[in-house]
């Protein structure tokens, strides 16, 4: 059995990594004032956050065209694969996973098995990477799904963002409540619930220092319940500076762990807003190795 991984742009992979690793990323169409950009290809981050700000309307987010995901198996099914898992962007946020799942049957000469990771960024990046790492030792697809399920189940993350109106007109945030925070100058914390994987506002704070001394809180705790190392990403929306700021700070608060900085990209960018920040931690898949 020789098995390919795919995920999709929102990954947010270098091409360094998907040279290293051997992973297939399927760009996501992104529409912006009536120009259909593909993710990863078409524009880079700076680029849409410069665009966004003068953007006539909302931009949107498609699905990758159907036969642009046939080609794509046909060709690992030509390089030789037998076997595709594809892992991809919670199905809460985006239809991708269910267009895959019912178009997976149709695919000649491969099988494909779609996963929905129940996150994004990141933090399915590394997921597509731990799986790229079992299928290059010869993992079987049933150890790589159960690894996965492991590491979906101990992902968590914070997100702060300065406006939520994006999230409420696209539909990703569906408790208008939040609309609120906004008038009243309250910095609302995100997630992602455990049960649901929807997006969903789970508290409310008057400044920015006290919504980062939350989401610091909900780490430590995560931390201090944790049987393996963990990773923390402090991800940011075109605000390097800040998200540096908080890396020097979250460096000194937790030695031990492992810190890196990474970014919102256009397709999860469209959504959040410029300047959203978050924190997102998983177990640190470099740390320990799962033989197959």
């Amino acid at each position: 059995m020789k098995i390919a991984i795919v995920t999709d742009s929102s990954a947010y992979l270098s091409a360094a990594e998907c040279r290293q690793y051997g992973i297939t990323v399927i760009p996501i169409p992104l529409i912006m004032d009536d120009r259909v950009y593909r993710e990863g290809v078409d524009l880079a981050p700076a680029a849409f956050y410069e665009q966004l700000r003068q953007a006539k309307t909302l931009p949107s987010t498609s699905q990758p065209a159907v036969g642009d995901l046939l080609r794509t198996y046909e060709n690992l099914a030509n390089a030789g694969y037998d076997t595709v898992i594809s892992i991809h962007l919670s199905s809460t946020i985006s239809g991708f996973y269910q267009t895959l799942a019912t178009l997976a049957p149709q695919v000649k000469h491969l099988q494909v098995l779609p996963y929905d990771s129940g996150i994004t960024v990141r933090l399915l990046g590394y997921m597509a990477i731990e799986a790229a790492r079992l299928a290059q030792r010869g993992a079987t697809p049933e150890l790589i799904f159960a690894r996965l399920d492991q590491l979906r189940h101990q992902i968590n993350e914070v997100f702060i963002v300065n406006d939520l109106q994006n999230l409420v007109r696209g539909g990703r945030l569906s408790n208008m409540s939040a609309v609120l925070g906004n008038m009243l100058k309250i910095k609302p914390l995100l997630t992602f619930a455990d049960d649901t994987n929807k997006i969903v506002l789970f508290d409310k704070v008057r400044a920015l220092k006290r919504a980062y001394q939350r989401a610091e809180a909900i780490f430590a705790r995560d931390l201090a319940q944790s049987s393996v190392p963990l990773r923390l990403l402090i991800i940011h929306a075109n605000d390097p500076q800040a998200a540096e700021n908080w890396q020097t700070s979250l460096q000194a608060k937790f030695p031990e762990v492992v810190t890196e900085i990474t970014y919102f990209g256009p397709v999860i960018g469209t959504h959040l807003g410029e300047k959203a920040i978050a924190l997102g931690w998983m177990p640190d898949i470099f740390a320990t190795e799962v033989q197959p």
